[in-house]
């Protein structure tokens, strides 16, 4: 059965998608939720226990706090409190912790660390995962069990200021609200200032039981120059001004009996040492909490904080304002808050906190009855009922006491097994869906590269045996093994499992398709293996069909004289190496260290090529000139020695040159996870002291991006261009980053507002006059320069724009971005005629490695959300989006859009099509090796902060560069029945 290779392309790249949502689907962890519908209720609190009588239903101890303030500091790391420069960052409260009555503590944050899923879980107790950033990205209403709405039902009168994330994700719960968004960080002054000016009127009120304030200044100010930046003092000291006064103020407003007040400081996330979050690295899951109370022990000194779970807040503050434990909450009480009370209050309450755990784990685990948590709170419940009976027997002796602290143990052991139990949920992955989805995938994979060689031949066309497939008795007992396979897990598993759930229909369609795809790869292999053809190379001949198959492009049938060289086989094993290595959590964390080694390799066999073009085989050539007559036709002036020479040296030092580069941009900026803290030529080029020399270097730059980048451009474009680059530095001189020669350092920075927007107008003149162009030449006249020039100034347009994103000292990035394809382009692959399939990929790994040069790595920690609002004075969700995007694949972008310009300026439409059609191919290679990477990985918790943007990055990457491929594969057979 013969299909057309754009057809054969579609078919295997939808099937594709499906097994990757299967196998996702597998992946997430099914949440910890309770099977309960309605949420807790004070009715429905379990009886005090008690052995022998009448259970004791209508005891509840006392609300520990009479009225709550939590003071929310977004991005506050534990060490500005905690650590040796606390006392300069926040003096007040460090004398508080110190020796004030205070309970302090590291509160552990789970990752994602990201602003949204950090609030769910310190009102829902709950840990939510990275599905819960994907499926939450606008903030809707919290419609399940929280401490907000437990506060609301109660009669709780609940004011808040600050991020507009709580107002979206409780609606009608606040008696008084001022929101602010979160969005645009360029702001770090009034989004602090729009929530203060309402303390003071606050504060002198008695209308209120709950307030809660959420500063983000602090966070805004690390995505915008990091951790250490000299913004950071200024910004704690107001922060610790302001828990100063609402200190105060509780102080002053104390009432004699009355039950105390509670302030509660802390962080939702921490902060890298790049200043972003969202990641699992030490800075970004420790957060300080401080709880400052009257009902506190006053300290003599100064006491190491203990360590807790951020979700253990939650039912900490439920029982101290006297309300039910969220339903979903696995968080456990922090019992240092319990101490000043009696021993019958607090086992009341841990009691209370197991009864929650143990009911949540019933209703998301099926064998709970096997825990050992579970067990212990039965044995703990049981031993607390002995020695209620006792205490109500008004027995006060010290075998009483010593029992009490026994039960009181005993909770304890429990409400920690218990919690862990149920945190360890989220890693539990439906392993039979994901194993399914892989085969899907790992079938349609091989099919895809057996089928190569047809796919590229001239007829454009392969040859799949379906019919002999389905005919086959292999097929038949294939089909009834995966079935029997599939009733065995669906009836032996503990667990439910997604692909058990499906209807009989379409499991059996599964099992069909996967049996089928397997008799059909057999059948193309068997075919490949005695009747493929002959190779050079060195490996060995039954595996070579699979690997780059350099064929002459214009032929019109699937022979020819197929060779692997050393780049082939180069190319072959580096992408294949790079797949493997993916297999191992450290591969992932370090994946850049691949890349330059890769890319390294490949520098030194492009040299190799160039020896032996310019040395080997030129003093052959001309060896043979020696014994041959020169003809009519030959003329030596055409091509004097003295361009050959400049032009060989030229060659032999672009890989050299190359080289020196990636080993300089190597130390511009630190990346991965083991040593991104080090310190790099872009920490002391952002230096206040250094600013001098980043201005110098910043206009070096500029200057050499318009020297490489107008050669291709109109004269319309150029004018355009050298304006564009000029506001370029007056934005980074705008914002403070570059000084102009007649500005003093001291000057206030601005937000550059203007000076973007400047640029963004010859942008948008560049690409509109390259379109036009680029228009003209398909529409009005087949104009091949024409089309060229356009395609050129659109990239242009392009670089323009990145420069304007890229921080000052990542400039340099993208200068040896330009020059080192303009020299590959110039002596490397046009005089060393690389085809299509060769350049294609060698323009992948250069994106590549450029994406690691950027300081990116494979944590969203590592995004730089401040280019989302360059030249925008408020948030605006799709500039902002398509900002943050474009920055941080500007590697990948600018060499992809530099291969469709030079295929389009040296190759024929055949030869882009092929090398189109050759990329599709080998980006399933490493889509389908992120599948495995997830599978054998046992890190979950932080393969959602290092994992997922790579895989939405791939997997975007491989469907469209499989829409382009399809676009010049009709382009070509149109070609082609024109000129028939």
């Amino acid at each position: 059965m013969k299909i057309r290779s754009s057809v054969f392309a579609s078919f295997i790249l939808i099937f594709e998608v499906i097994g990757i949502a299967l196998f996702l689907r597998g992946f997430f962890p099914v949440p910890v939720r309770s099977s309960l519908s309605s949420k807790n209720k004070l009715s429905d609190l379990p009886a005090e226990p008690l052995t022998g009588r009448s259970p004791n239903s209508s005891r509840l101890p006392q609300p520990l706090f009479k009225r709550v303030v939590i003071m929310l500091v977004d991005a506050m790391r534990e060490d500005f409190v905690f650590g040796p420069n606390g006392r300069m960052y926040m003096p007040y409260t460090r004398h508080v912790v110190e020796r004030g009555s205070s309970q302090s503590f590291v509160a552990k944050a789970r990752p994602p660390t990201v602003t949204m899923p950090r609030i769910k879980a310190l009102t829902t107790g709950s840990i939510p995962g990275f599905i819960d950033v994907v499926m939450n990205l606008n903030s809707p209403a919290l419609l399940e069990d929280n401490l907000i709405w437990q506060a609301k039902t109660a009669g709780k009168r609940m004011v808040f200021y600050g991020d507009d994330t709580w107002v979206r994700l409780f609606p009608k719960h606040f008696m008084e609200y001022d929101g602010t968004t979160s969005f645009f960080v360029s702001d770090y002054t009034e989004v602090d200032n729009n929530v203060t000016r309402h303390l003071d009127s606050t504060l002198k009120r008695d209308d209120w039981d709950i307030l809660i304030l959420h500063y983000l200044g602090l966070d805004h100010i690390g995505h915008i120059s990091g951790p250490h930046s000299s913004l950071i003092q200024p910004k704690l000291l107001e922060m610790d001004d302001i828990l100063k006064k609402i200190h105060s103020a509780l102080i002053s407003k104390e009432a004699e009996g009355s039950l105390p007040y509670l302030l509660v400081l802390c962080g939702d996330h921490g902060m890298s040492e790049t200043g972003s979050h969202g990641g699992s690295s030490e800075p970004e899951v420790n957060t300080p909490l401080v709880l400052i109370s009257p009902a506190f022990k006053r300290k003599v000194g100064m006491e190491k904080p203990g360590v807790v779970e951020q979700v253990d807040l939650t039912s900490t503050l439920a029982l101290g304002l006297g309300l039910p434990i969220s339903q979903n909450n696995v968080g456990r009480v922090i019992p240092s808050v319990l101490e000043e009370t009696s021993l019958r209050d607090q086992l009341r309450f841990l009691h209370l906190n197991g009864h929650q755990l143990s009911c949540l784990l019933k209703d998301s685990m099926p064998d709970y009855e096997k825990e050992i948590g579970f067990e212990q709170f039965r044995v703990a419940e049981k031993a607390h009922g002995s020695w209620m009976k006792l205490y109500l027997e008004g027995n006060t002796s010290e075998v009483l006491s010593n029992m009490g602290k026994k039960v009181l143990k005993q909770y304890l052991e429990a409400l920690a097994a218990m919690s862990s139990a149920l945190s360890k949920q989220l890693g539990k992955y439906d392993m039979y869906s994901m194993i399914t989805g892989m085969v899907f995938v790992f079938q349609l994979l091989l099919v895809l590269l057996l089928a190569m060689p047809e796919a590229l031949s001239g007829a454009a066309a392969v040859d799949l045996p379906v019919l002999s497939a389905l005919l086959s008795l292999p097929f038949y007992l294939l089909c009834l093994l995966l079935a029997s396979v599939h009733v065995l897990v669906c009836t032996s598993a503990e667990s439910s499992c997604y692909f058990c759930s499906l209807s009989w229909g379409l499991v059996f369609a599964a099992v069909a398709f996967s049996s089928a795809m397997f008799c059909i790869l057999v059948s193309i292999a068997t075919r490949r293996i005695p009747v493929g053809p002959k190779f050079r190379g060195t490996l060995p001949a039954p595996a070579q069909p699979l690997f780059i198959i350099k064929a002459p492009l214009g032929s019109s049938g699937g022979g020819g004289d197929w060779s692997l060289s050393e780049l082939d086989v180069l190319l072959l094993a580096g992408t294949v190496g790079h797949t493997l290595s993916l297999a191992a959590s450290s591969f992932v964390e370090e994946e850049h260290q691949t890349w330059y080694f890769l890319l390294n390799t490949l520098c030194l066999i492009v040299f190799q090529d160039v020896c032996r073009k310019y040395f080997r085989e030129q003093s052959a050539s001309e060896d043979e000139e020696e014994h041959i007559l020169p003809s009519k036709d030959y003329h030596p002036s055409t091509y004097p020695k003295a361009e050959i020479c400049s032009e060989k040296w030229l060659a032999l030092a672009t890989p050299l040159f190359t080289l020196v580069c990636c080993r300089l941009l190597r130390s511009l900026n630190q990346t991965g996870v083991q040593w991104a803290h080090l310190p790099d030529i872009g920490h002391w080029l952002n230096s206040s002291e250094h600013k001098m020399v980043l201005s110098l270097l910043s206009a070096f730059c500029l200057v050499l991006i318009y020297l490489l980048v107008q050669r291709r451009c109109s004269w319309v474009s150029k004018v355009a261009l050298a304006l564009g680059l000029l506001g370029v530095y007056s934005y980074r001189a705008a914002v403070g980053n570059v000084l102009f020669p007649w500005q003093h350092s001291s000057r206030t920075m601005s937000k550059g507002t203007v000076e973007a927007r400047f640029v963004y107008v010859f942008v948008l003149g560049i690409l509109f006059t390259g379109t036009k162009d680029l228009l003209r030449s398909q529409i009005i006249t087949a104009d091949a320069k024409l089309k060229s020039r356009g395609l050129w100034e659109i990239y242009s347009g392009l670089v323009l724009l990145v420069s304007l994103l890229f921080r000052a000292h990542n400039l340099p990035v993208l200068c040896c971005c330009l020059l080192i394809q303009n020299l590959m382009a110039q002596f490397i692959w046009k005089k060393l005629h690389y085809d299509a399939a060769q350049t294609t990929i060698m323009h992948y790994w250069f994106g590549q490695a450029f994406f690691y040069f950027q300081g990116n790595s494979n944590n969203i920690a590592t995004v730089d959300i401040s280019v989302g609002f360059v030249g925008l004075e408020s948030y605006v969700e799709a500039p902002a989006i398509f900002l943050t995007a474009l920055s941080t694949y500007a590697g990948p972008l600018l060499w992809a859009c530099h291969l469709v310009c030079f295929l389009s300026s040296h190759r024929s439409p055949v030869a882009v099509g092929h090398g189109c059609y050759c990329l599709a191919l080998l980006r399933s290679v490493p889509a389908a090796a992120y599948i495995v990477l997830v599978t054998v990985l046992r890190y979950h918790l932080f393969i959602w902060s290092v994992f997922s943007p790579k895989l939405l990055y791939e997997s975007m990457h491989l469907l469209l560069t499989a829409g382009v491929c399809l676009f010049f594969n009709i382009m070509e057979q149109s070609h082609g029945s024109s000129k028939s």
